[in-house]
């Protein structure tokens, strides 16, 4: 496993990292040696997907050692994530119009023979283009592909092969270790001309060839136009909701999901009971479900170990009578967990939070200050959220909004 899977790790790895995060970085980021070679990234993006470690903590360390100009790059790539969790938090019409699409558009395969077959040849990586063959085994078996082979890959899958944009971001969803709702969703969109009206993303033969090191000829021929996709409407942006405090007078007990699995690291208040749930919501790939497990099971043992409590697990998909029962059970009066972004987990906490009122039992959604200063600036495009980023950089570290 190249990626980290506990805290410790995570830190290890940012150490180990920092000192190629400023010109060598800037230099080599697009370059991929693939599965087998040397890494001209971090690593890290699954292990912040699940906030073993967080993006304060991560452009810290590497501003530390090159400052902020030297490090400015590695700095960028690590806020276009909270651009895009902004950006879909406040149109959340979005996920849900996706999710629809790949309900319908699966629903559909049956009718079209030809797309059917297309299909098939996409997900088990035998089109005959070789690079995007190797790219399908190597997401399957490994969970991850390099941000530029995103790019391309989800290029050749829509314009060379023909292949709905929605059926590919489901595909990744499903295999990537780091795909979280919002940066999957919206870096499909970007390729075919949905997020930037008009905007597209033409993978060529020579830049592949070039920024693998010649591992691909790419002697298939690839799509030499991208048209944009037909256009949607993108809903207007609605702000966030406002913060949610926890009541310390309150028996209150803390519930972590696979979207933070460092609570411990908080100032919480006291707290007599301690759960985990290990659901991150439809239906992941093996290995995606083995490493949310882990990165999940050290965010429980080390709340345990803090907070001198016996960790529980509720049931895999936190349905409500497990979660009353739970409550019930400890007699508490609130329960925090983190502010969920737009995505599957968040919808279950929306099921949750009213079945739990009706015990008298409050759900108080912690919000990371990081987020609470993010989210509202992704408006619109990313050059205008960068002047958000001193702003980021500045914020106590862990601080909670």
């Amino acid at each position: 496993m190249r990626f980290p899977l506990t805290r410790a790790d995570a830190l290890s790895r940012v150490a180990e990292f920092v000192p190629l995060a400023g010109r060598a970085y800037a230099a080599r980021r697009n370059h991929d040696g693939g599965p087998g070679g040397a890494a001209t990234t971090s690593l890290l993006s699954p292990a912040i997907r699940r906030r073993l470690v967080s993006e304060q903590e991560v452009a810290a360390a590497a501003i530390a050692a090159h400052g902020f100009t030297g490090a400015e790059k590695f700095v960028q790539e690590i806020c276009w994530r909270s651009y895009w969790v902004g950006w879909l938090q406040q149109r959340p019409e979005i996920w849900t119009r996706w999710q629809a699409d790949v309900v319908r558009m699966q629903a559909m395969l049956a009718d079209d023979g030809r797309w059917q077959r297309r299909y098939a040849q996409a997900m088990a990586g035998t089109t005959g283009i070789d690079c995007f063959d190797a790219w399908v085994h190597e997401l399957i078996e490994t969970g991850w592909l390099h941000n530029h082979v995103r790019m391309s890959f989800a290029s050749i899958w829509c314009f060379t092969l023909r292949l709905p944009w929605q059926l590919g971001a489901a595909f990744f969803y499903q295999h990537l270790l780091d795909a979280c709702p919002a940066s999957n969703t919206l870096g499909w969109r970007w390729v075919v001309g949905l997020q930037t009206p008009g905007k597209t993303y033409l993978a060529r033969a020579d830049l592949i060839r070039d920024l693998s090191g010649g591992r691909f000829r790419v002697a298939a021929p690839l799509a030499r136009e991208a048209a944009p996709w037909p256009a949607d409407t993108i809903p207007p942006p609605i702000p966030p909701v406002p913060a949610m405090r926890a009541d310390p007078m309150l028996r209150t007990g803390l519930f972590i999901t696979t979207e933070d699995c460092s609570l411990d690291q908080q100032a919480l208040p006291p707290l007599v009971a301690l759960a985990a749930t290990p659901d991150i919501g439809g239906t992941p790939a093996p290995l995606k479900h083995r490493v949310a497990m882990a990165m999940i099971g050290d965010g429980l043992a080390r709340a345990a170990s803090r907070f001198g409590l016996e960790p529980e697990r509720v049931d895999a998909t936190f349905g409500v009578d497990a979660m009353r029962d739970w409550a019930a059970r400890h007699r508490l009066r609130q329960i925090i967990t983190a502010d969920a972004p737009v995505g599957p987990v968040k919808d279950r906490l929306d099921m949750l939070a009213p079945a739990l009122a009706a015990d008298g039992v409050a759900l108080v959604r912690l919000r990371r200050a990081w987020d609470d200063v993010a989210w509202p600036r992704a408006t619109k495009g990313f050059f205008p959220f960068k002047a958000a980023i001193p702003k980021l950089l500045a914020l106590e570290p862990g601080a909670l909004a």
